[in-house]
């Protein structure tokens, strides 16, 4: 395959004029005659190691020129995506000057080929400073990293509206290799001020979350800063902030996808803008509550939805500290007909007042997968009630006109699932319940998990249900006393408990039987009621509820299950728990032998 290079681009490239507009936002088609790794070495103001350097050699098959990847972009050198004649398409770029000299900064690219012949036979525009590359690559050799002078910004020219101060720089650009920046960016975020003890001593901390139309990026300010900049930096307000340090984002402390992250000092000059015109605003990815099932355990993601209901403000015990921390839960619902349990915390949580079944766009929340599936509210995440976005007025129409009396699926299980994929099923990888035995899933030390269509021959009525704590989110089993049902856990007595199922079950297929246990969302699907209603029935005919059983048995369903060793009285044996259950859709199941039939394994 052959591509055509963006003839004379290495020439405007290298040129000592100020970037254009056209130039620096044009997708030029380039070719690498080289890729060498520049150790950088040493240790960051962080702690951390500095990440290693890439110099690329750019040709356009008439001159080439010096390059630096990006280091967000290493991978791509890491898992050999590019290399040594490499053709890409060079989506994003900035400039840098090193040595009074440009230096092109590649932000993004799209490869077009990874290897190929070398196009053309280009020459230098910069005079060589080694003949090992020249006859490599007839590419001049790498000079030393050095300490950059002033970037040069990528982007338009802007300045404030005091018309003084560099260039706008965006906040995606943003690196060590840049000292002389400024960025307009909207604070969407801030967070408490923190206190902390170290060997160092006592101090104390805040964060804020800023955006632009770029990107996203974490500040954090320490000490003495904290009292200068606090109260100066407001929400959804839009500075300008400059003379701040770029250090590599430490990832256990922030969501935010951003190599990079500030670090607020003394000298950091922040002043708000008041030209309306322009401004960056929030940009969400959303998901539906539909799609959560195919999103992994502790992925970030951006959720719209209509509260549906709120629970009661309560308190846990933090384990780290032993703290209180204040936490709500609330329903969520979208017109996918699905809902999900969403948790508040802290201020969010005792803050939230809103009625009347809100509007409310999420950014940042963790998916959680207890209970099957959840959301929980983070400290670097934002909450907009009834933004004005295309998205809500939609939410708003569709739950005004009917979804307010829609029935919802929820995506819980009764127990906590083990990862975010292995809870789905899998209709491309059902197992046979001798092929599960025979496979001995479940015998090693970790849980296995599979998919399998089978039928539900006997379930168990003198275990199905228990008594469980009504409390939101307990769901531990009360004992029956002399005050009312008590909960060991909540430390509470109520006067009657809520019923939950917990099902065991045989099931049946055409190879063979296994036993399968299930919570409380597996019972509501055999059954159709709630565990409450069927205990209800029990006590008043048990007649009728044995006849409910029966009629809930010889029914086919899809199941994900985990299979895990137990030992009960010094007895080893492989149990298989639910977590989750479908009922057939035969035009999907249809559909997917018909994709079974075109693979190659019916050819």
């Amino acid at each position: 395959m052959s591509h055509q290079l963006s003839e004379g681009i290495c020439l405007r490239l290298a040129s000592g004029e100020r970037p254009d507009d056209d130039l620096w936002t044009s997708t030029p088609t380039l070719q690498f005659l080289s890729v060498k790794k520049v150790a950088s070495g040493g240790i960051s103001s962080t702690g951390s190691p500095n990440p290693d350097r890439y110099r690329l050699i750019l040709s356009d098959g008439t001159h080439f020129l010096q390059a630096m990847l990006a280091t967000q972009l290493n991978h791509l050198v890491e898992e050999n995506l590019i290399g040594k004649n490499t053709i890409a398409t060079i989506e994003r770029m900035s400039c840098n000057v090193v040595q009074e000299k440009r230096l092109v900064v590649i932000l993004g690219l799209k490869v077009l080929e990874r290897e190929g012949p070398k196009i053309g036979n280009p020459t230098t525009l910069n005079p060589p400073q080694s003949t090992e590359a020249a006859s490599a690559s007839t590419a001049p050799s790498p000079a030393p990293v050095v300490t950059p002078r002033p970037p040069v910004t990528a982007q338009p020219a802007r300045t404030s509206s005091a018309g003084r101060g560099p260039s706008i720089f965006p906040i995606e650009a943003l690196s060590p290799y840049q000292n002389n920046w400024r960025i307009r960016a909207r604070v969407i975020q801030k967070s408490d001020i923190k206190t902390f003890s170290n060997q160092r001593g006592d101090g104390k901390l805040f964060n804020v979350t800023l955006l632009d139309d770029s990107a996203e990026i974490k500040a954090t300010a320490f000490n003495a800063v904290v009292d200068e900049l606090y109260d100066k930096l407001q929400e959804n307000k839009v500075y300008y902030i400059s003379k701040a340090r770029v250090n590599l984002a430490k990832k256990k402390f922030s969501t935010i996808q951003n190599e990079y992250e500030l670090s607020l000092e003394r000298n950091t000059e922040v002043e708000e803008c008041v030209d309306s015109t322009d401004l960056p605003v929030i940009k969400y990815n959303f998901s539906k509550l539909s799609q959560l099932e195919e999103l992994q355990k502790d992925a970030i993601c951006d959720v719209i939805a209509v509260v549906k209901d709120v629970g009661d403000l309560s308190e846990i015990i933090m384990k780290s500290n032993n703290r209180p921390l204040q936490k709500r839960e609330l329903t969520l619902v979208d017109e996918t007909g699905y809902s999900v349990r969403l948790t508040l915390w802290g201020k969010q949580a005792e803050q939230y007042n809103t009625v009347d079944h809100p509007i409310i766009a999420f950014k940042g929340v963790k998916v959680g997968d207890f209970g099957g599936r959840s959301l929980s509210a983070l400290s670097s995440g934002t909450m907009t009630i009834n933004p004005d976005i295309e998205d809500a007025h939609a939410l708003r129409g569709w739950f005004d006109d009917g979804g307010a009396q829609a029935s919802f699926h929820s995506h819980t299980t009764g127990g906590p699932s083990a990862s975010g994929s292995n809870s789905t099923i899998n209709r491309a990888e059902m197992r046979t319940l001798n092929d599960v035995k025979e496979a001995g899933l479940g015998m090693s030390d970790n849980a296995d998990f599979f998919s399998t269509r089978a039928t539900i021959m006997h379930i168990r009525p003198e275990t199905m249900m228990y008594p469980a704590c009504p409390s939101e989110g307990c769901n531990k089993k009360v004992v029956d006393g002399h005050d009312g049902w008590r909960c060991e856990k909540c430390e509470r007595s109520y006067e009657k408990p809520q019923y939950r199922y917990l099902l065991s079950m045989a099931v049946a297929d055409y190879t063979g039987q296994a036993w399968l246990s299930g919570f409380n969302e597996v019972g509501l699907l055999v059954f159709g009621m709630t565990a409450d209603e069927l205990h209800e029935i029990r006590e008043r005919d048990d007649a009728k509820s044995n006849e409910i059983v029966l009629k809930a048995q010889c029914h086919t369903y899809n199941f994900a299950c985990k299979a895990r060793q137990d030992t009960f009285n010094d007895t080893t044996r492989v149990r298989y728990q639910i977590q989750r259950i479908q009922a057939l859709d035969y035009a999907a199941e249809g559909r997917s032998l018909i994709e079974l039939l075109k693979s190659p394994w019916a050819q």
